[in-house]
């Protein structure tokens, strides 16, 4: 790999190439260059609420449905993944409110009874680039370039991880 040509005409020399587009494109890149990654864009939705009743010391809770909840600052954020057959490849950024009411809140106030008088602040969505082979990341050489590489696939764990995987990959 010798540089890269963007989408202006524009070319960019490199002496080193990694592809890091995560859910926007890691995959197109990948595929660009002659390699399949099954990694895909899936949306998630983060739900920010107050509580009435405030739990003191509240840990991250991860409940076996796969609903999480953790205080942040004076509120708390939740959310949960979907079923892998309700959570298709998603480019936009609408937040699936009903999400919050019809499978969030009944576990909140299961789980946590502290946390069943609660007031829906906000919300956000956004995207992991989930690696559907092990939702592990996919770290390594390009085949057949010497100097191309591949960090992308870390299903939400990218912020935690891509310090040791820069460490990891040749300079």
């Amino acid at each position: 790999m010798t540089g890269v040509r963007l989408a202006s005409g524009a070319r960019i020399g490199c002496g080193a190439f990694v592809n890091t587009a995560g859910a926007s494109g890691a995959a197109r890149i990948a595929l660009a260059l002659g390699v399949h990654i099954p990694v895909r864009s899936r949306k998630r939705c983060v739900f920010v609420f107050e509580a009435k009743e405030r739990w003191p010391d509240c840990p991250l809770v991860i409940d076996p449905s796969g609903v999480y909840f953790r205080p942040e600052g004076r509120a708390y954020v939740c959310g949960v993944s979907p079923p892998e057959a309700e959570d298709p490849d998603s480019d936009d950024f609408e937040v699936i409110w009903p999400q919050f009411e019809d499978i969030l809140w009944p576990v909140l106030a299961t789980r946590a009874p502290a946390l069943e008088n609660l007031r829906l602040v906000r919300a956000w969505a956004g995207h992991y680039d989930l690696n559907l082979f092990d939702h592990n990341a996919i770290v390594g050489r390009l085949p057949g370039f010497e100097n191309a590489y591949i960090a992308a696939g870390f299903s939400g764990h990218g912020v935690q991880q891509s310090p040791a995987v820069g460490r990891a990959l040749p300079s």
